[in-house]
């Protein structure tokens, strides 16, 4: 099991918010009405954490050890919600989200596949860290810097734990269901390092995720501004070309290292989904031929 040492780990570099915020620093002239609305939007993005935790336990009940990790993550994220909250309520307590505007975007997500779930929260968490580490570059107040910074930093150990979850599905399974996860992840892999060529910014909550409530089924469409987070992208913190090849740099890393071959760009990742999707393919089809020799009748004269 992953999670005691997880819970371990995690639990030697939790900050705290009374402790290690500089609440003491904060310089209201460095806090402009634009900058303090992108808080309040991302303190209601982070709240999502519960729906998609509430997906993982329901689509996980066969396993219990990441299961238990979900307490873990669940707790951190939702502090992050938390403390972008308290910043608000300090000193810009006209922005807080309400109660409405937090349950809005707690909603059911549609059953997917678990280890591409798992592949593509771990590429969301790795572009967090990207995308905070940038908010806390464009702030120009000196504690919602140093808050970026943290909640950066956990997004990061967050996707080193979601790591190690992929490794166990490689490791410790039949060579068909590693098979199945080298399959998954790669698939999900290419989708995700391939964010500068798609017109939409590519993580979990700007995604669809129940057929039932399209189009209004992505937790970016359910904030206040539903528009906010390319404004953010494109016009406020800039995170352009360079940063996008920063994220997927680091993703085909990981799945260099995860799947044990090197992977310089998107299309040498694309290859290999190519291969592994056909062996699984092809494993199935031999799985059914024989199935169907074994149960059809013989002939008789």
């Amino acid at each position: 099991m992953l999670y005691p040492e997880l819970f371990k780990s995690l639990e030697s570099v939790r900050w705290d918010m009374d402790k290690d915020v500089p609440w003491d620093q904060f310089e209201a002239v460095k806090l402009t009405d634009e900058q303090a609305n992108t808080i309040k939007m991302n303190a209601i993005t982070e709240w999502s954490a519960l729906p998609a935790t509430e997906m993982f336990l329901r689509d996980n009940r066969h396993d219990s050890d990441f299961s238990a990790f979900m307490s873990i993550w669940f707790y951190e994220e939702q502090k992050h919600s938390l403390v972008l909250q308290e910043y608000l309520r300090r000193f810009r307590p006209d922005l807080v989200p309400t109660e409405a505007e937090l349950h809005n975007v707690r909603f059911e997500f549609d059953p997917a596949p678990e280890l591409e779930t798992l592949m593509l929260h771990f590429c969301g968490e790795i572009r967090l860290n990207h995308w905070y580490r940038r908010a806390a570059e464009w702030h120009t107040e000196p504690v919602i810097k140093a808050i970026y910074r943290l909640i950066s930093q956990d997004e990061a150990r967050h996707a080193g734990a979601y790591l190690r979850y992929m490794k166990r599905a490689l490791t410790s399974r039949s060579k068909e269901l590693g098979d199945q996860a080298r399959a998954a992840f790669s698939k999900i892999g290419v989708l995700m390092a391939s964010a500068r060529r798609t017109p939409q910014a590519l993580h979990p909550t700007n995604l669809h995720v129940n057929k039932d409530l399209f189009p209004n089924d992505t937790i970016q469409s359910r904030v206040p501004e539903p528009g906010w987070l390319e404004t953010w992208l494109d016009q406020q913190i800039n995170f352009d070309k360079e940063w996008e090849t920063k994220v997927a740099d680091r993703i085909l890393h990981n799945m260099s290292l995860l799947l044990d071959r090197s992977f310089a760009t998107v299309q040498d990742l694309n290859r290999y989904r190519k291969e592994v999707s056909k062996e699984v393919a092809d494993n199935v089809a031999g799985a059914v031929a024989a199935v169907k020799q074994v149960t059809t009748p013989p002939q008789t004269a």
